[in-house]
């Protein structure tokens, strides 16, 4: 398909004498954004990898931006189109401009290019006001901001998110998925998201895929994936997150 951006077919991962990825076939297309949820050990995480050119599976063919990945392609140059971000961030010495810049610099952006677009960043995750703070001085949910603020600088055409507010308190969580849902659905950019909490998905995902052993048990968009009481119960969640942020969260 030609707006296909991301794809896998046959895909097998084996760890040892364990399968821990089995996926016949699986398609992402540009602007989508695929939530994919599952237990502990389901193997949400292996696929992220496998899709991101991470892990190079055991057989099978991932292709990204149509392109098949072979053992001759330079990953960097598909790397250098996504960004990812962790459920820890990972921040490096220095201040918050700094790390929000740093892909910037490796990439050799112009300087004045590169404040520009590093200035927007901070602004669209509110953390303008940081930029002079040393990064390690952040608080949980100002450093997953500053992460995401490095994420969305580099202008991914996909975004792989790996379980980036579990690590956060209800409030701050709430109130980070709801703007995270904005700033994708304005982007525009294709985005996978890995959870193993159902509840965040209405945030994020117009796609919901579950995993289970290894293998897809379940894909469609959400209100076909999820039963009407999980359904209620998102929307339940929902109504909760607004009222957090209307005071103020």
């Amino acid at each position: 398909m030609a707006d296909t951006i991301l794809e896998l077919k046959g895909v097998k991962v084996n760890r040892g004498t364990r399968l821990a990825l089995d996926v016949p076939h699986l398609a992402v297309r540009r602007g989508e954004t695929l939530a994919v949820v599952g237990p502990n050990g389901a193997g949400k995480s292996t696929l992220l990898q496998v899709m991101a050119c991470l892990l190079r599976p055991s057989s099978g063919e991932v292709l990204v931006f149509g392109e098949a990945v072979r053992r001759t392609t330079s990953l960097v140059r598909l790397r250098r189109r996504m960004a990812m971000v962790l459920q820890r961030s990972y921040l490096l010495d220095g201040t918050v401009l700094d790390n929000v810049a740093v892909g910037l610099r490796m990439r050799g952006v112009r300087r004045d290019e590169a404040r520009r677009r590093v200035e927007r960043a901070l602004c669209t995750f509110g953390i303008e006001h940081l930029s002079a703070r040393p990064a390690r001085t952040l608080s949980g949910g100002e450093s997953q901001r500053v992460s995401l603020a490095r994420a969305f600088v580099l202008e991914p055409e996909v975004l792989f998110l790996d379980e980036p507010t579990s690590s956060l308190d209800v409030p701050t969580r709430t109130g980070l998925l709801a703007e995270l849902g904005e700033v994708v659905q304005r982007t525009g950019v294709a985005t996978v998201f890995v959870t193993h909490d159902v509840i965040e998905i209405p945030f994020l995902a117009e796609r919901t895929l579950v995993m289970l052993g290894g293998r897809v048990t379940a894909d469609g968009p959400v209100r076909e994936v999820l039963g009407a009481d999980m359904r209620r119960a998102l929307r339940d969640l929902a109504g909760s997150a607004r009222w957090i942020l209307s005071q103020g969260w």
